[in-house]
């Protein structure tokens, strides 16, 4: 039986460990005073198994967040502090699913073996945890079940088999519900326990019950709470009870349904986590109101305190509107205070009339209370939410159109929207715009609760009609549970503590060797007077077995005195210079000194030597300096003898040395060795990843999620080191590659070391270690990076550390600290030279020209080609129009940039809506927008031709055909095709299922495909009237499309391009790694390759001979990529930052290539203006007359004219 068909997928006991280790990770028993790190004790299924994935190596420091205590004593009837304490926790995977956890701490003794290996004092105790872990939020089942396993444990009557067989029959054998359709029913020995959950037509499950949420805080905060909720403030609930903080959680996470928490989740952080709450992006958390947090910065974080009903924070929370603030606190009010809230009512049955949310309220508290308070917010969401589909527009960044929705709010309420603060913000929300997205699915539109309300509510009826009725009772399922075979009825099985399950011949000889080191068994090493570094004359004369023995003394000679140097080193006071130090010159004279590099290896390996012993890293600013030195020179050696081990060891030690800044946050030392060489050279990289994958901890993992942890250790330490994001990216993607690594690992590597980027700049600022600049894997940028710029130094005034960054993404840390184990060496991968290529920049002045006309912000841009200009002004170099449409819906305004100081040609009036795409050929110019037409122009007499109507939603793309006919795409999922001479639709020529957001057509086959929201490619044949394809792949909307040919290019909100074939209807490849939607691509005729541009800033150069594969990348921009257009020899891109960038191709001469190498790479940099201050909405390019236009949203056009000699 798989783990997603069991309700219990792990039964784990989590306490003190063979290795004990304190908080501060020195390792060793340190008193009962200490609080102790807890460990993995048993599990079951076992770690080894093959069928099940491991559960969460950070489950042990969650259950015991707190850390392991050391008693005296046991349980004490009379003291309840010693009490068993049961209470669930919730952890977050990387993909955002939860994992819900029952867990019960008690006092257990201390094995024996243990307690002699560490000299604690014998019968003592210590904290131990044992969990039930599942994917089912089925809280009260977990709790149950547990504390009957607890309960059978220590019952005196004992248990009728062996209790780890009683696990392992519940782990294995007791099924998931199906929603609705049936209950299962299991014994635990002779208690009778069943598992169901709700129709999935319900409201989600949730087995919890929501009265300590509205017990602990009253209604005025409970509304707080959730506003703040709402709006993904930083939240942090402080409680002495676990339980309750775990349950306050998961409450208020249901009542935003439909939204859904998109942020970090940890309703039990663990003590020494507390560094947490200095993280600048939203999350929700609960910390013991035990754990001192005067050290930690807290403006703008909402601390919800559950025991005195107070909420404090420093930023203020804008309020609910009056209107639905009155509904939610009246409602609440009536479900918890019934009895004043309706005392003025008549006590008579009103029939229909009567609330039916007052139904319950005589009752104790119950699942109904918790079902009418869900409700309660439901409602909530219909009200504020009101006709919010009727403002879905897939056209805008966001999928919504906010302002319009305001507006009608504004109309209805007859409130400014200058007061609606509260949904301003929420409609901004990560949260929100995922329930946008999440509409688009039809199981989410089937299964919409909130567009149920909203439709029972405008029909009159009750809203509970929108949940199914009452169906017949469930199917039971029961599961038997095996009698124990030819046992005797008295043989009873009683334990004085909770037993161990049995161990594998492997795992007990691991005990007892951890266990044999801890008791103090080790070897003191002599000291020895003399140093020989170098062999002298007499060395010459040994044999070969007298040369390794002395070789070996001089190794332990040296290692020792570097012990003793760098301990010296450590110690010196706070008056005296360690640059300046006896120690810090022999340390680097050792260092220098040898050709074998015994030095160098030798102090790094005493450092983490140092570090494992329960070195707390923490270096003094002197020692810091001196310790950056050394470490440098070590590096720099190790790298000329081609010692990758040693760069290696290096890296790491350098990851856990720190000091600390004016704002007391963690500097480490690794960020201060940026100038080294071999952080760019991908040989140590390869030489890296090929050692963690020798000395992962656990191989019997999948093999995509062992690559995958890797590379995220390795990403780990370029963001530390400060890399260039794409200097990092391009040799993790080599890397990646070569193992087969599928586009989704890669796009989830990619966010995260994007993520990791600008939490290092947002607090330290770009990299400027280096004398010069990294050289891009790309195109180098036009602009040269002066390091002196004092505008490039870390800044000072943020509370992000990088200690912060390490403890959010690094959540096995073992993942990192097991890379200190030495390896045998191994040799070097061979080094993957970069290509170099220069750009040709001219230094010839550019020319840039403002346009001003419009009004409002320019929505659509159009630029006519040399062929469309050809019957109207003649082939004039200087001939071309740019066409332009804006929010200030009337007109469409026509450039002419040879006209200069007069651009502006023409003035078309006839649109009542937002303008958002042209066209045009030799003589017709047609646009079309949010008034749902279709207008027909005359390009030579700029009159009105046609108005063309019969779409019912915005028209998204518009496209002129020969033999005077226009094709259309709409939001309304409608492809149509119009003749302008007898202003008809000639025919409906394709349906999509949702809104249409790009459309191609190839005028020579007749070939035609659009795409949009329902997340498909389809494709027709106009001529015969029939479709070909859908293609499928994306998951999210495709907003770009190229076709060429046979073949057509898609980009998508879903990080990735595709291409696909037309003969096959297949697709041939999937376009990833970058760390966004990627919103505009492109095909180059001249080398055959792919272009893609996405919201990361990042431009990516695809070759397409022999398997498509990125060749080379472009950082050009620092916003979103909007338009790529690719001719001949040249190449033309706009971003959202208003930066422009021109490319030139060099021509074939001699029968030859120009430059060597891939072709995608020959693009060469030609010419960047220098960009203003201003947010770009569309962009066109006139290649022929190397013309680049941009509109902004403030309405003006930024022409420039590239114009000069090549």
């Amino acid at each position: 039986m798989g783990s997603s068909s069991r309700i219990f997928e792990y039964f784990v006991v989590c306490g003190l460990g063979p290795e004990i280790r304190a908080l501060d990770g020195a390792k060793g028993f340190h008193g009962i005073e200490e609080m102790y790190m807890p460990a993995f004790l048993d599990q079951f299924p076992p770690s080894n198994h093959a069928l099940y994935p491991p559960p969460p190596p950070q489950l042990p420091t969650c259950v015991l967040p707190a850390g392991v205590r050391i008693y005296s004593s046991g349980l004490d009837t009379d003291d309840i502090s010693t009490y068993p304490r049961s209470y669930p926790i919730v952890l977050t995977e990387g993909d955002g699913s939860k994992i819900y956890v029952s867990c019960i701490a008690f006092r257990d003794p201390i094995c024996e073996d243990i307690i002699e290996a560490y000299q604690i004092p014998a019968n003592s105790f210590a904290d131990k945890c044992i969990c039930l872990v599942s994917h089912s939020p089925s809280f009260q089942v977990l709790r149950d079940a547990l504390e009957e396993i607890f309960v059978l444990c220590f019952s005196p009557a004992g248990c009728s088999k062996p209790l780890w067989d009683t696990i392992s029959h519940m782990v294995s054998h007791v099924t998931l519900p199906t929603p609705g359709k049936n209950r299962v029913l299991f014994s635990i020995e002779n208690c009778l326990l069943s598992a169901e959950a709700p129709p999935k037509e319900w409201l989600p499950h949730a087995d919890i019950s929501f009265q300590p949420l509205v017990q602990c805080l009253d209604v005025d905060k409970l509304i707080l709470l959730f506003t703040a909720v709402l709006l993904e403030r930083r939240i942090l609930l402080r409680s002495n009870k676990y339980t309750l903080l775990t349950l306050v959680s998961e409450a208020i996470c249901h009542l935003i349904y439909p939204i859904r928490w998109q942020h970090v989740y940890i309703p039990i952080i663990f003590s020494s986590g507390v560094d947490y709450i200095d993280a600048p992006t939203p999350y929700m958390m609960g910390l013991h109101s035990g754990v001192d947090t005067s050290a930690v910065t807290m403006d703008g974080v909402v601390v919800v305190d559950l025991e005195y009903n107070r909420i404090t924070t420093s930023e203020e929370i804008p309020p609910i509107p009056e209107t639905e603030h009155s509904f939610l606190r009246g409602e609440i009010l009536k479900l918890l205070q019934p009895n004043v809230m309706g005392i003025d009512f008549m006590k008579i049955n009103l029939g229909s009339m009567g609330d039916y949310s007052l139904r319950s309220g005589t009752k104790s508290w119950g699942q109904e209370h918790d079902f009418q308070l869900r409700l309660i917010f439901l409602r909530f969401f219909a009200q504020i939410l009101s006709g919010y589909r009727n403002f879905i527009d897939t056209a805008s960044t966001t999928g919504f159109n906010s302002q319009a929705f305001l507006k009608k709010r504004s109309r209805a309420t007859n409130q400014p929207v200058e007061s609606m603060s509260m949904i301003m913000q929420f409609l901004e929300t990560q949260g929100f715009l995922d329930y946008l997205e999440r509409c688009n699915s039809a199981e989410e539109n089937a299964n919409n609760l909130l567009d149920k309300l909203q439709d029972a509510t405008g029909r009159g009826q009750n809203p509970l009609n929108i949940f199914p009725s009452e169906v017949a009772d469930p199917e039971i399922i029961t599961i038997a549970d095996p009698k124990t075979d030819g046992s005797e009825p008295g043989n009873r099985h009683c334990y004085k503590r909770f037993p161990a399950n049995a161990r594998t011949e492997e795992q007990e000889e691991k005990r007892k060797s951890i266990l044999a080191l801890a008791s103090g068994a080790s070897k003191q090493v002599p000291s020895s007077p003399s140093i020989r570094v170098h062999g002298g004359p007499k060395a010459e004369s040994l044999s070969p077995r007298e040369r390794a023995a002395e070789r070996e003394r001089m190794v332990l000679d040296i290692k020792v005195k570097l012990q003793g140097l760098w301990l010296r080193l450590l110690r010196l006071g706070a008056t005296e210079d360690p640059l300046s130090s006896f120690e810090y010159g022999t340390i680097l004279a050792l260092i220098e000194s040898d050709a074998e590099g015994i030095g160098g290896s030798g102090f790094v390996e005493c450092i983490r030597e140092h570090i494992h012993s329960g070195w707390q890293c923490r270096l003094t600013d002197e020692q810091f300096i001196a310790v950056k030195e050394l470490l440098k020179m070590a590096i720099t050696l190790a790298n000329s003898r081609n010692d990758l081990a040693t760069i290696r060891d290096a890296l790491e030690v350098s990851a856990e040395m720190y000091r600390k800044d004016p704002n007391n946050v963690q500097d480490y030392v690794q960020r201060h060795l940026l100038s080294l060489s071999v952080w760019e050279e991908l040989r140590f990289w390869d030489f890296y990843f090929e050692y963690l994958m020798e000395n992962c901890s656990n191989k019997s993992t999948n093999y995509v999620t062992l690559v995958t942890a890797q590379l995220i250790v390795m990403a780990t330490h370029m963001a530390g080191l400060g890399l260039p994001d794409i200097d990092s990216w391009n040799m993790i993607e080599k890397i990646a590659e070569r193992n087969n690594l599928g586009y989704k690992q890669l796009i989830k590597l990619r966010a995260l070391l994007t993520h990791l980027q600008q939490l290092r700049i947002g607090y330290w600022g770009v990299a400027t270690g280096k004398s010069q600049p990294l050289q891009s894997y790309g195109m180098a940028s036009p602009h040269a990076i002066d390091v002196s710029d004092e505008s490039q130094q870390p800044a000072e005034a943020s509370g992000l550390g990088r200690s912060w960054v390490h403890s959010m993404f690094s959540r096995d840390r073992s993942l990192r600290t097991s890379s200190f184990n030495r390896a045998n060496d191994t040799n070097a991968v061979a080094t993957t030279g970069k290509t170099d290529i220069s750009a040709a920049q001219k230094k010839t002045q550019t020319n840039m020209r403002t346009l001003r006309g419009h009004t409002g912000a320019i929505t659509a841009l159009h630029c006519v080609t040399r062929k469309e200009v050809w019957d109207l002004v003649g082939d004039r170099e200087d001939a071309g129009f740019f066409i332009s449409g804006s929010t200030d819906c009337t007109v469409v305004k026509i450039w002419d940039p040879s006209l200069r100081g007069s651009e502006l040609r023409a003035t078309l009036k006839g649109h009542t809506r937002t303008i958002r795409t042209i066209s045009s050929d030799r003589g017709k110019i047609v646009s079309a927008g949010d008034d749902q037409s279709v207008i027909v122009w005359d390009k030579q007499t700029f009159k009105l031709l046609e108005e063309l109507k019969g779409h019912e939603a915005p028209v998204s793309s518009v496209r002129m055909l020969s033999g005077e006919r226009v094709l259309t795409a709409s939001h309304d999922g409608t492809v149509k095709m119009w003749d302008v001479r007898t202003d008809t639709c000639v025919a409906t020529v394709g349906r999509c299922q949702s809104a249409v957001l790009c459309m191609e057509y190839d005028d020579s086959t007749g070939i035609l495909a659009a795409a949009g929201r329902d997340v498909m490619v389809h494709v027709w044949d106009i001529r015969s009237s029939k479709q070909m394809f859908k293609l499928q792949g994306h998951t999210k909307w495709i907003r770009s499309m190229k076709m060429n040919g046979e073949t057509i290019i898609t980009g998508s909100d879903d990080w990735t391009a595709r291409v696909w074939s037309l003969n096959r209807g297949t697709c041939d490849a999937v376009l990833a790694c970058h760390a966004g939607p990627i919103l505009c691509v492109e095909y180059s005729p001249s080398d055959k390759g792919i272009i893609t541009g996405s919201s990361d800033g990042l431009i990516r150069f695809w070759e397409n001979e022999g398997g498509i594969k990125c060749v080379k990348n472009l950082t050009l921009h620092t916003a979103s990529v909007l338009s790529i257009s690719a001719g001949d020899h040249w190449l033309g891109i706009g971003a959202a930052d208003n930066s422009m960038s021109l490319f030139h191709r060099p021509q074939e001469r001699f029968g030859g290539f120009s430059n060597a190498g891939s072709k995608a790479a020959g693009w060469q940099l030609y010419r960047t203006p220098q960009k203003t201050a201003a947010v770009v909405r569309c962009i066109a390019s006139d290649l022929d007359r190397k013309r680049i236009c941009s509109g902004g949203r403030n309405g003006l056009l930024r022409l420039w004219d590239a114009t000069t000699s090549i």
